[in-house]
């Protein structure tokens, strides 16, 4: 960053004449560095970070191992692209993933690509080669990705969709289960039931698609008697159960699935975010009779799998394994999911729930506890002052109410109390300037 051009504002204008408006930034900071849980912007002022690059950075900005093992990958090979010739990384990779997917038995397989939303576009095409059937079941509030079978499956109207359709078709939504407003697993069950009987039947449908934790549908997490329902369902229609794990893949939850919760096994389980420790890097894990379905040629892409990338994921399964990041994940959950509930007792006016699984945290604001009427002014009300208190965080939501904690899992506990201090006064000062 050259000293003339490092000004603040300078970069804000240079910005709104380079970059389209389409593309949002949650906060007016310009980050320089990061290390750990906490960013730097480019004056000097420290952030804890509750944000995570969106749930990418679960082993934290820059961590030594991580960069270390791209680094000599980079100085080595940069790039050949697999489908030219294969290399190392990907395939012991693939490997790895397999067996913590799979387990032991050698039963699955892997493939690489570069983004969430060709994770789960090639996931879908993955489930309609082997089932030979074109329907697909995703949920309201889900997000599955920006690309237009993406937008398709993503259960939301705006910001996503907007004006951008027509959209895929044969995607159908149905009801995701939401206690706090009333939507039970039996009604959940119950709306799937009607969506078979009045928009595809069963036996059209390739593939249904859940996330076990809806991310920036609002941090709703699927109750496992709905998720071994689903597992049933499509175990006795020969549907594929694709478990979206982008979010909430790598220890997001307490466990290196959210899956792994309900002690279910899905057909094919989509990653990225997390994976690589903040390199571009995506896959689709999966039964192996249902991933060699599509005929060589069919699956594929430029830069799917770099070898940059992909040394980066082995790091990060390696301090998975070494630093223990599950129990310290098990941790940072507990103590966040206190001080949440801390904060809505406190705040019970305005936070309507605090919930999650695990480090997964979200804190859902509305107008007032009786008629839970969506409040997104309070919830960004409550990020801007968050911000002036030293943390960044996002919202979530399909009414954008809700505030959602990706906070890296390296985190410090205190660092971790100081933020949470952070929040109890940003909401002070939020409900205070209604």
């Amino acid at each position: 960053m050259s000293k003339e051009n490092n000004g603040f504002a300078n970069w804000m204008e240079r910005r709104k004449a380079n970059i389209p408006a389409g593309l949002l930034t949650a906060h007016p900071v310009l980050v320089a560095r990061g290390e750990g849980a906490r960013v730097w912007d480019a004056d000097g002022r420290e952030y804890i970070d509750f944000v995570g690059g969106i749930g990418v950075l679960n082993v934290g900005h820059n961590h030594p191992r991580v960069v270390a093992a791209a680094a000599a990958q980079l100085a080595t090979l940069s790039h050949t692209s697999f489908q030219v010739a294969a290399y190392g990384t990907y395939i012991e990779l693939a490997e790895r993933l397999n067996k913590e997917v799979g387990g032991a038995e050698g039963t699955h397989k892997t493939i690489f690509l570069t983004t969430g939303a060709e994770a789960t576009e090639n996931a879908i095409k993955i489930a309609r080669a082997h089932t030979n059937r074109p329907g697909v079941i995703a949920f309201r509030g889900g997000f599955h990705g920006r690309t237009l079978l993406g937008m398709s499956l993503t259960g939301m109207s705006q910001p996503y969709k907007q004006n951008f359709g027509p959209f895929a078709p044969e995607v159908y939504h149905s009801a995701f289960p939401d206690a706090y407003r009333g939507i039970t697993t039996q009604r959940a069950l119950d709306a799937l039931a009607e969506l078979f009987a009045s928009a595809i039947t069963p036996d059209r449908v390739a593939a249904i698609l859940i996330e076990p934790v809806q991310g920036d549908g609002g941090f709703l997490r699927a109750p496992d008697d709905f998720m071994v329902a689903l597992r049933r369902i499509a175990d006795e229609h020969g549907i594929v159960l694709i478990a979206d794990e982008i979010q909430t893949g790598f220890g997001r939850t307490g466990k290196m699935f959210g899956f792994q919760h309900s002690g279910i096994v899905p057909d094919l389980v989509t990653v990225a975010k997390s994976l690589a420790g903040g390199l571009p890097l995506s896959g689709v894990v999966g039964k192996a009779a249902i991933m060699d379905a599509p005929l060589p040629g069919g699956l594929g892409g430029t830069y799917g799998g770099n070898p940059v990338a992909c040394a980066a994921a082995l790091a990060v399964l390696d301090l998975f394994e070494e630093e223990h990041l599950l129990e310290r994940a098990v941790a940072l959950g507990t103590q966040v999911e206190q001080g949440f509930a801390a904060l809505q007792e406190k705040h019970g006016g305005v936070v309507g729930e605090a919930r999650g699984l695990g480090p997964m945290r979200a804190l859902e604001f509305v107008k007032d506890a009786t008629s839970k009427t969506p409040d997104a002014a309070m919830a960004q009300r409550v990020l801007d002052r968050l911000r002036h208190h030293g943390v960044l965080a996002i919202k979530c939501g399909m009414h954008r109410n809700v505030v959602r904690c990706l906070v890296p899992l390296v985190a410090e506990p205190a660092l971790v109390d100081k933020a949470l201090k952070a929040f109890d006064v940003a909401i002070q000062e939020a409900a205070a300037a209604a």
